[in-house]
C-alpha cells in the first residue's frame, strides 16, 4: 500500500519555504589555486560589508528613537537638593597631599651595570688555530732574534781576529833594521790573554 500524501494545509496553504543556501560568487567548481582565492577573498568582503550596514543601521535606530527617561534620571534630579553646592575650594585630600614634602626620585644610573647590559665576548671561530699560530710566530721571531745575536757575535769575533791578524803582522814585519816590533807585538798579545783568562 503506498503511503499517504501529506495534506496541503499542513502548511496552512503556503508554499514550503526554501532553506537559504547563502550567496555564491564564481563558479563553484574552481581548482583550488588563485582565483578560487581572489574569490573567497571577494564573498568575504561583500559578507563583511554587509554586518557593518546592519550594525550601523542599529546604532542609526537607537540614536533615532525619543529619549526616554528612566528611574535614574529621575532620582538624580529629585537628589540634587542633596548634592553640596560646588566651590572653588580644593578637596581636604588633595591639600593633605599638597602639603606633604615630595620625596625626590633616586637618580637612575646612566648605563645600568647589570649582568644585562653587560656585553658577552663574541665568540671567535679560530681561537685554537689563532692560538697556535700566534706562538709560532713568537717562537719564530726569538730564533731570528737569536740568529742575529750569533751573527753579530760572529762578524763581532771575525774583526776581532782580522784587526789581531793585521797588528801581528805588522809587528812581525820588523822595523828599518828587520828586527821585530816588541812594542806593538806584546800589547796584541797581552789582549789576547785578557781575553782567554775571562773566558776561564
Amino acid at each position: 500500500m503506498a503511503p499517504a500524501r501529506p495534506r496541503d494545509d499542513a502548511n496552512h496553504g503556503r508554499p514550503s519555504k526554501k532553506p537559504n543556501k547563502g550567496f555564491s560568487i564564481g563558479p563553484a567548481n574552481l581548482p583550488d589555486g588563485i582565483h578560487r582565492r581572489k574569490v573567497q577573498k571577494i564573498k568575504k568582503s561583500i559578507i563583511h560589508k554587509a554586518k557593518l550596514k546592519k550594525e550601523y543601521r542599529k546604532v542609526q535606530a537607537q540614536e533615532d528613537a525619543p529619549a526616554q527617561h528612566t528611574a535614574y534620571y529621575d532620582n538624580s534630579e529629585r537628589s540634587g537638593a542633596d548634592m553640596p553646592e560646588p566651590t572653588l575650594e580644593p578637596h581636604p585630600d588633595r591639600v593633605k597631599m599638597l602639603e606633604e614634602p615630595e620625596a625626590e626620585p633616586e637618580p637612575v644610573p646612566r648605563f645600568a651595570s647589570g649582568p644585562r647590559n653587560q656585553r658577552r665576548p663574541r665568540p671567535q671561530p679560530f681561537e685554537k688555530e689563532a692560538e697556535l699560530g700566534r706562538q709560532r710566530k713568537e717562537r719564530a721571531a726569538a730564533e731570528q732574534a737569536a740568529r742575529d745575536q750569533a751573527e753579530q757575535d760572529r762578524a763581532r769575533k771575525l774583526a776581532e781576529r782580522e784587526r789581531f791578524r793585521k797588528t801581528m803582522a805588522k809587528a812581525r814585519h820588523g822595523g828599518p833594521n828587520g828586527q821585530r816590533k816588541l812594542g806593538r807585538e806584546s800589547t796584541v798579545l797581552l789582549e789576547k790573554a785578557r781575553r782567554l783568562v775571562g773566558k776561564s
